[in-house]
């Protein structure tokens, strides 16, 4: 049996390795079109800001250490330029020597991956515009910050890559601006929870021009002129793009195979497309998203993995499923750790699904244990059903370990309720006696029995005012003066019981403190005196980190400047 791939990296190499453990006798011959056949893509923006020192560290493997372990035949700087499906054979170019030829297949595994999205806008030809997502990409823009010294650049684009390459450079000096066109940096989180994201670059001095539309690029005193609707050109020594990327389907169209979103591959879920004896992996296929069912596109190095290894098992005889993605992700930005996993509250009622969340704020391990370091939680489950839908964490230790806690649950259908049933490690420098992941099952299932009721961020602004209800805030006195929601008076927890004749009975109760604890032990003594009262869901902290972030949107937003 003769295997051809085309494309390395995370899904190529992987299928590869994974069918010469399988099949001694295959025939396996990979085509790379870059100079490298197995690197890691997600380490990149670390070499740019020297975290990663060395070159070499990036190739995970050469051409010729997967030949001495695999006997696999890996052709570097070969391109593939068409696939032939009725002769089972694709043409080839030696990117080296010129040289075109045709080589046979029995099977044929595409891993082309995805490309940099480069929208047709003016200007980008200019030598100081970079995008990064090879190593050629990562070499040229490291040799031309060495050369040149840049002081200053402008990143387009607030996802992963942009948000990492943004952190490295700041760490190299340069003053940086971060250009997005959502009113918010990374997609898989909601708003509110990018707002700790958003507080945490701009506290390491970058500038982030927030829902800015950029229009094109021009040459001026050596440098480049970012140009915005509606607002004043950015200057820069430098311009980096990293809008997202796009499947890498040329020639999977121009072959026949079946295309789905965005010119993605359509798979089953053996990872075979719609034409026999093809499989195709990695960041170019349909997927179906593990939660909502529907078709999507994720772009992660794990699912692109999995993938590789489940082609080459079925082109070696075996069965083996892919059942979706869930899109776990975390990322390191400066101090902060922040993750993801299934989908967020936006993404589920887009996609038509009934939702509530719980926002907490626990510490990462036992309060009287040295050390510990808050993190927000913020859980999505479906109503009713209370199906764990997704989680998204910021913090700094142990955001890692929960987030991985959640996306397992979620995918052994756990309920949100669940969450407060499972058996998790516990010493005081890891954790404490109820986790954070149980804490969130506990909080869901007080809303479940109707135990507490809670009110959120977007519902503050509309509350009564004029004496219909009583805002109350329960932290002390001193943490009150230090900041608090407009309208809620102060009365702490603990003097509570001895002051209830300073709330008017037969009027709701909205109750705010610090973390959404104290709040609650003051909901249930509200409640047990015929009080009907109202939780707020994350906390002071929460709230005033979420609306001071909008309030600098909005101001930005509202004079046509970037922001600070």
């Amino acid at each position: 049996m003769k295997v051809v791939i085309i494309g390395g990296v995370a899904g190529g190499a992987t299928a590869a390795a994974r069918l010469r453990r399988l099949d001694e006798q295959a025939e396996i011959v990979v085509f790379e079109r870059s100079g490298y056949v197995s690197y890691a893509n997600c380490g990149l923006p670390y070499y740019i800001g020297g975290v990663i020192e060395a070159p070499e560290a990036l190739t995970l493997q050469t051409p010729e250490s997967f030949f001495a372990r695999f006997q696999v035949d890996m052709r570097v700087r070969h391109e593939v330029t068409a696939i032939h499906p009725d002769k089972k054979t694709v043409s080839v170019k030696n990117l080296g020597t010129s040289e075109s030829f045709e080589e046979s297949y029995d099977k044929l595994i595409l891993s082309p991956g995805a490309k940099p999205t480069r929208p047709p806008l003016p200007g980008l030809e200019l030598e100081q515009l970079f995008t990064l997502r090879t190593v050629e990409d990562t070499f040229r823009l490291k040799a031309h910050i060495d050369a040149s010294r840049p002081k200053s650049a402008v990143l387009v684009g607030g996802g992963f890559i942009g948000v990492e390459l943004a952190e490295n450079l700041r760490e190299l000096g340069l003053e940086v601006t971060i250009v997005e066109q959502l009113s918010q940096l990374m997609g898989p989180f909601d708003p509110d929870m990018a707002s700790f994201l958003h507080g945490e670059v701009r506290r390491h001095g970058i500038r982030l021009a927030l829902g800015r539309t950029v229009e094109g690029f021009a040459a001026r005193d050596g440098g480049v002129d970012v140009l915005l609707k509606d607002a004043p050109p950015l200057h820069a020594d430098m311009v980096a793009l990293a809008i997202g990327v796009t499947p890498d389907t040329a020639l999977a169209k121009a072959a026949g195979l079946e295309l789905g979103p965005r010119g993605s591959i359509v798979v089953n879920d053996r990872m075979e497309t719609s034409v026999p004896d093809i499989y195709a992996v990695g960041d170019a296929v349909q997927v179906k998203h593990a939660v909502t069912g529907q078709n999507t596109l994720i772009s992660l190095a794990g699912p692109a993995n999995k993938q590789g290894r489940i082609a080459a098992d079925n082109i070696c005889g075996g069965d083996s499923r892919y059942l979706g993605s869930q899109g776990s992700s975390v990322i390191k930005v400066f101090d902060l750790t922040a993750a993801a996993t299934g989908v967020n509250e936006t993404s589920a009622r887009k996609a038509g699904l009934d939702v509530d969340t719980v926002v907490l704020s626990p510490m990462s391990h036992a309060g009287y244990y040295p050390g510990g370091r808050v993190m927000t939680i913020k859980v999505v489950f479906e109503k009713e059903t209370y199906r764990l839908l997704g989680a998204q964490i910021v913090g700094y230790d142990g955001v890692d370990k929960r987030i991985d806690v959640l996306a397992t649950a979620i995918h052994a259908g756990l309920t949100a309720i669940q969450l407060k049933e499972l058996d998790l490690a516990y010493a005081p420098p890891y954790s404490s006696a109820k986790d954070p992941v149980n804490m969130a099952g506990f909080m869901v299932e007080n809303l479940a029995k109707g135990i507490v009721r809670q009110f959120r961020v977007e519902d503050v602004k509309d509350l009564p005012r004029d004496g219909g209800a009583t805002l109350l805030d329960v932290r002390t006195r001193q943490e009150y003066g230090m900041g608090h929601a407009e309208g809620f008076q102060n009365i702490p927890v603990d003097e509570l019981r001895d002051r209830l004749d300073q709330i008017e009975p037969g009027k709701p109760v909205y109750v705010m403190c610090q973390s959404g604890l104290r709040s609650y032990i003051a909901c249930r003594l509200l409640a047990g005196h015929g009080y009907e009262a109202y939780n707020f869901s994350g906390g002071f902290r929460f709230y005033d980190a979420v609306t001071n972030d909008r309030r600098l949107i909005e101001q930005a937003t509202a004079c046509g400047m970037d922001q600070f």
